[in-house]
């Protein structure tokens, strides 16, 4: 069993003032729902339903609808039952992902025909959701900056029957340096991870200010990149698994200071949701912010996340 470490004294000081830290710390360190996305490239969600419902039960995630909570209906505890092992996994017919990391694709809104851009792209999760939405039709570049992650990115691809995208690997904010123009960018940006607690518990003991500061810096760059390269009238979405405002509210409100064609747009989800930051520490944020969205763990019992979405105005 994973030992649990304590969290740092700055840590809740932190978050007591951001959430109610006591029910963040319960749903933080509890184990987390196994949810999967139907891979309708192959495969019809009914179609799906009607293989699995034998031996699991499916519970529809409401803002996805190819997303369902699973869990299996055996009861012997003695024995391990996996998803990741059953033969829909291994054909390419599902892809084992949490409830939260749904959104950002589907607040993007990619169609059949578009030229798209998942900057941050591997393991793949994302970038098969959208190559799904787009029915394999138009440009998906699936981008990485780090070498290693550009195989298990290539292998998902492959596995889910992806023909539409090119894989990349470079730098995300270099992108700004090419001739390249996009009709949607998906800027799902490295982060201090404080809402993948329940994942991995080495998030506690690997958080802290100096880190979250240079996480900051480096997701302004990969914005603005993003922003940058979008077609007018295109749109950006940035998200990232963190609770920090620094890397959330901080970024988008950062954009939109230094870019005034770009304009945040309400995100209409059935999902619970909590108030976007609208002031941290000596910062006060542009009032547009308050169109993010903001999930902490304890809102839908899934991991934390924070999306925004930016369309660049014509």
């Amino acid at each position: 069993m994973q030992e649990i470490p304590a969290f740092k004294p700055r840590f809740i000081e932190r978050y007591q003032e951001l959430t109610d830290f006591e029910e963040f710390k319960i749903f933080s360190l509890r184990y987390i729902r196994k949810s999967i996305r139907v891979n309708t490239l192959k495969i019809s969600v009914n179609e799906l339903k009607k293989r699995l419902e034998k031996n699991w039960n499916l519970e529809q995630i409401p803002w996805c609808k190819q997303g369902f909570w699973i869990d299996h209906k055996g009861e012997d505890d003695d024995k391990r039952y996996d998803i990741g092992n059953v033969l829909e996994h291994q054909l390419g017919y599902i892809y084992v992902q949490e409830a939260a990391s749904m959104i950002p694709p589907v607040v993007l809104e990619p169609k059949p025909g578009e030229a798209v851009l998942d900057m941050c792209s591997a393991p793949g999760s994302k970038a098969s959701q959208i190559a799904a939405m787009m029915q394999n039709q138009g440009l998906l570049i699936a981008n990485d900056a780090q070498g290693d992650r550009l195989k298990p990115l290539g292998i998902n691809l492959q596995r889910m029957g992806v023909s539409n995208a090119l894989i990349t690997q470079m730098p995300g904010h270099k992108f700004k340096k090419t001739s390249l123009s996009f009709d949607k960018v998906l800027v799902d940006a490295p982060c201090s991870g404080t809402g993948t607690i329940r994942r991995s518990y080495k998030t506690i003991t690997m958080w802290g200010p100096n880190m979250i500061r240079k996480l900051a810096s480096q997701q302004k760059q990969l914005a603005a990149a993003g922003f940058e390269i979008l077609k007018p009238g295109g749109v950006m979405v940035y998200s990232t698994c963190t609770m920090e405002p620094e890397e959330n509210e901080g970024v988008v409100n950062w954009l939109v200071e230094k870019y005034p064609n770009a304009k945040v747009e309400k995100i209409d989800l059935n999902i619970k949701r909590s108030p976007a930051i609208m002031e941290f520490g000596k910062e006060k944020y542009n009032p547009q912010v308050k169109e993010c969205l903001r999930i902490w763990p304890q809102d839908n019992d899934t991991e934390g996340f924070f999306v925004a979405k930016i369309r660049k105005v014509k």
